[in-house]
């Protein structure tokens, strides 16, 4: 069983408040959303990944992905590439603008990444792994930390190897995704080179990959040995799941889930959130994802019923239609005692049978 008597995790001087950590994910965790998650307790957030490419810094995509504006320490932003001079350049000009952790992608599975030589396709070469590593290190007073996939492909899993090379050139933290990049998101995570890394080095180690639960976070912390547990997918829709896990790891219970009225005002105010920092047109795009996925995690709703609300939400073109949606979600919640099948989704929100 786990033992949350165990010291909190440390990047440099920087001690993590609990042992859940929000994962990078492009398109996913932007300012509104890593606000949001740490306002529900996740101890640390990491930035969609900023690109290494100086040409492409102004670029309004850029400019909204490095905004940490409010967002309270430590502050970690993920850059990517796979040139070394340009990757320490992009250290030093994110530390420049308020970044107090570099996070090195290793590990985004994506063809227009990988097609690039950056990404997990970096794990094809040790050598150029040695390389960036050392550069940004030496680039910046801020501590760098290392996200990393397990290996390339099956046959090629190292990484193990990768983990040693982090430690040796000076990396502060590793996470690791229990999945080589050939799988991108399909099968399931292992957690037994986790647990090998663990065994290996002395830096911290985060666990990803697949933790959906109090109980999954648990058993995968106790499995491996690891630090703490980076959330990805597992919080698309369930931002609460940072709280519900620190929860479980001290006490050993769940939490009760959130109100119905709890996730009405969350979701309320996270569209209000993304529509202030993307723009109404922009903002109103964004929102829909979002919501899609809050649906899905609707314990309320039938299959047809969230396909059918999510239909009519992206059709949606104004803040003020969204805010309405819902308003009316959550003021028409199906009767507990309806039959699924008798219950059916309207245009406007829910209605019960």
């Amino acid at each position: 069983m786990f033992d949350a008597s165990q010291s909190l995790p440390r990047i440099a001087h920087h001690t993590l408040p609990n042992r859940t950590i929000l994962a990078p994910m492009a398109g996913v965790t932007d300012r509104p959303f890593r606000q949001l998650c740490r306002q529900l307790g996740a101890g640390m957030v990491v930035g969609e990944m900023v690109t290494s490419d100086p040409s492409l810094w102004h670029t309004r995509k850029s400019r909204l992905r490095m905004d940490h504006r409010g967002e309270p320490g430590p502050r970690s932003v993920q850059i990517a590439g796979g040139d070394a001079a340009m990757l320490a350049e992009a250290a030093r000009f994110n530390a420049d603008q308020g970044a107090e952790i570099i996070d090195i992608n290793m590990g985004c599975p994506a063809k227009k990444v990988c097609n690039k030589a950056a990404g997990s396709a970096l794990l094809r070469d040790e050598a150029l792994v040695a390389e960036i590593l050392t550069a940004v290190v030496a680039a910046v007073d801020i501590p760098v930390t290392l996200k990393i996939r397990t290996g390339w492909c099956a046959e090629s899993n190292n990484g193990l190897r990768i983990a040693r090379l982090a430690e040796e050139t000076g990396i502060q933290a590793l996470a690791v995704h229990g999945r080589h990049r050939q799988q991108r998101y399909a099968g399931y995570a292992e957690y037994d080179t986790i647990a090998a890394i663990k065994a290996e080095v002395k830096i911290p180690v985060f666990a990803n990959g697949d933790i959906d639960s109090p109980e999954k976070a648990a058993a995968v912390l106790d499995y491996t040995g690891a630090d703490a547990v980076m959330i990805g997918r597992g919080a698309q829709g369930n931002p609460w799941i940072f709280r519900e896990i620190n929860h479980y790891l001290c006490h050993g219970d769940c939490l009760p889930p959130p109100s119905d009225g709890e996730r009405a005002s969350v979701l309320r105010h996270h569209l209000v959130a993304l529509h202030d920092f993307y723009g109404d047109t922009m903002g109103v795009r964004i929102a829909r994802k979002h919501v899609g996925w809050y649906l899905a995690g609707d314990a309320r709703l039938t299959e047809a019923q969230r396909r059918e609300l999510k239909g009519h939400f992206n059709r949606l073109e104004s803040r003020a239609d969204q805010y309405r949606f819902i308003d009316d979600l959550f003021g028409h919640a199906p009767s507990p005692a309806t039959a699924p099948d008798e219950q059916g989704a309207t245009a406007k929100g829910i209605r019960a049978a």
